[in-house]
């Protein structure tokens, strides 16, 4: 077997890639490649990282979605000129990644202009080829309304089924609440509803909200109650204040306000046709309280659907939690933490969102030991090629650790005292409390900050301890820019699907958590399958029976039945 790339290189792939996505918030999986120029070396390595997560390297004459050029400007031009020539709304994003130098000439494509910060685009060459340099320092520009602009293109599935609802007429006079993350995925979500014929109100929490993105939807006419700076008593208020606006459908994140309701406005439930609830975390109160009898609203579970949690929870939060972290680990003093190319890392929990992480610094290079509780899923882990281990003993030598549990005190006090002197902790997705700072301090842990986002831990009697990243927080979302849009295209598909489903059958539906309409998630897949490019194959023979006649499942092995 030859080699893998040395750990400088290795750490240059990681680097490029990681700026790419947050430069862009794009999906790295699923997505056509080719590489120009460089050194095999660097090639080689940036290949194997690419395809580690997911995406394809493209046939010779098949079209490529990404071109990372690596080389000299006088490789790259004429390649980037002819994969230039394609259909009008094929997206093809030129990923200037040179190691040393510029690989791309910017300038050879006519003037460019900004498409949203660190991306340019090149109108005299095509509407649809974009520039991204791994090597430009970053932009704080917020330009809110270039990166909706941006979101949008990326999201065709929900386009489309924002446009059937339009065209039905079914959300006229209807008023949708919409609490979640405040950021360009989101407000375009709103838009879309907003452009169907719906009413609607904005929440969302104040560490979750992009005050610049709520300005452009406030400008655009909707009601936004959200702001960075609000208090928690003012969190509460602004909940309360999009409650009595008495909306008819909630679209939530966490369950929250759905909570919230029940606990504050519960003469609201009956005038509701219900709720669709995006995350794993937010389902699991809600079926304790319909297991009770307490739900007093149907609640579609959209977090169970397929094109949700295999895709949102495996690709889109591995993806981009494990990069969120890694680019803050990087703002860190050198020597202040152990993370290092080709190191150990602890995922607790093997769920969708465990998976996801786990393939994620697998690709990275770190070898990943997973702590599950499960014994099923931990096995699963195991013939992952993952080691396991218990949470306690796994953290003793890890160099990060992530808790991909969306459960609260995983992070125990026993497990934060085993963590190793400058081991990084984060979590993925998550409530609150997954990391058990109030335990700490009530342990006589100090919390002195190290770097943005980032606290050591140092308990009585130790030097040192170990870094918790943004306060145990969401990382994904409070410290980037959520999941990549492709992702969230896909989620908010099934979460307009939701809408349909309750506009068209709520009154019918159980006061309870419901599965979404299978045929939601086959129609999603379908259009997301056009989107990239490729096609499911028809439907066999089963599902060709014919309706009018029962299938004969009587076996045939020892003769014919008749």
């Amino acid at each position: 077997m030859p080699p893998g790339p040395d750990p400088e290189t290795r750490s240059w792939a990681s680097a490029a890639v990681r700026r790419f996505a947050a430069v862009t918030n794009l999906l790295v999986a699923a997505r056509r490649f080719r590489i120009v120029g460089g050194d095999p070396r660097d090639a080689a390595a940036l290949h194997g990282l690419l395809t580690g997560l997911g995406a394809r390297p493209a046939a010779e004459h098949e079209p490529i979605d990404q071109l990372w050029c690596l080389g000299s400007p006088e490789d790259s031009t004429p390649v980037i000129e002819r994969e230039a020539d394609r259909p009008r709304g094929a997206t093809l994003i030129v990923i200037d990644a040179g190691r040393h130098l510029p690989a791309v000439d910017e300038d050879a494509f006519g003037p460019v202009v900004t498409a949203r910060p660190g991306v340019l685009g090149v109108p005299m060459r095509s509407d649809d080829v974009f520039l991204v340099s791994t090597g430009r320092a970053p932009e704080d520009d917020p330009a809110a309304d270039a990166r909706l602009r941006w979101a949008r293109r990326s999201m065709p599935v929900s386009r489309a089924v924002a446009a059937e609802l339009r065209d039905g007429g079914l959300l006229r006079g209807t008023r949708i609440g919409v609490a979640m993350f405040l950021e360009p995925k989101t407000a375009v979500l709103s838009l879309l509803l907003r452009d169907a014929g719906a009413e609607v109100v904005v929440y969302a929490h104040a560490d979750e909200t992009d005050d610049a993105v709520a300005d452009v939807l406030r400008s655009a006419g909707l009601t936004v109650h959200a702001s960075s700076t609000a208090t928690l008593p003012e969190q509460k208020a602004l909940a309360l204040a999009m409650l009595d606006t008495r909306p008819h459908i909630l679209l939530d994140d966490g369950s929250h306000l759905i909570r919230l309701a029940h606990q504050e406005r519960p003469d609201l439930l009956p005038t509701m046709l219900g709720a669709a609830e995006e995350t794993t975390s937010g389902l699991r109160p809600l079926r304790v309280m319909a297991s009770r009898g307490e739900l007093g609203i149907p609640v579609v579970a959209v977090n169970d659907a397929r094109t949700k949690t295999f895709f949102d929870n495996r690709y889109g939060t591995g993806q981009s939690t494990v990069f969120a972290v890694l680019d803050l680990v990087d703002g860190l003093p050198s020597g202040m933490h152990r993370v290092r190319s080709g190191g150990a890392a602890v995922v607790a929990g093997f769920g969708h969102v465990g998976e996801g992480v786990a393939l994620v610094l697998s690709a990275l290079g770190f070898r990943v030991t997973v702590a599950e509780t499960d014994p099923v899923r931990a096995l699963q882990a195991l013939f992952a090629g993952h080691a396991v281990a218990p949470l306690a003993e796994a953290v003793q030598g890890a160099d990060l650790v992530i808790s991909a549990t969306g459960v609260p005190d995983t992070i125990d006090l026993d497990v934060l005292r085993s963590c190793a002197d400058g081991a990084v902790v984060a979590v993925a997705g998550g409530v609150d409390h997954e990391v058990a700072l109030d335990d700490a301090r009530a342990a006589g842990a100090e919390r002195r900050a190290v770097g943005p986002k980032a606290e050591r831990l140092v308990f009585p009697d130790a030097e040192g301890g170990p870094i918790v990243l943004d306060g145990g927080g969401c990382i994904n979302i409070t410290a980037a820019e959520g999941n990549p849009i492709e992702i969230m295209d896909l989620s908010f598909a099934a979460q307009l699907g939701a809408v349909r489903m309750l506009l068209e059958r709520g009154d019918e539906l159980d006061r309870a958590v419901v599965a979404i309409d299978p045929a939601v998630d086959d129609a999603t897949a379908r259009t997301a399958l056009a989107a990239f490019g490729a096609q499911a194959a028809p439907p066999g023979r089963l599902a060709e029976h014919p309706a009018d006649r029962e299938p004969d499942v009587r076996t045939r092995r020892f003769g014919d039945p008749s």
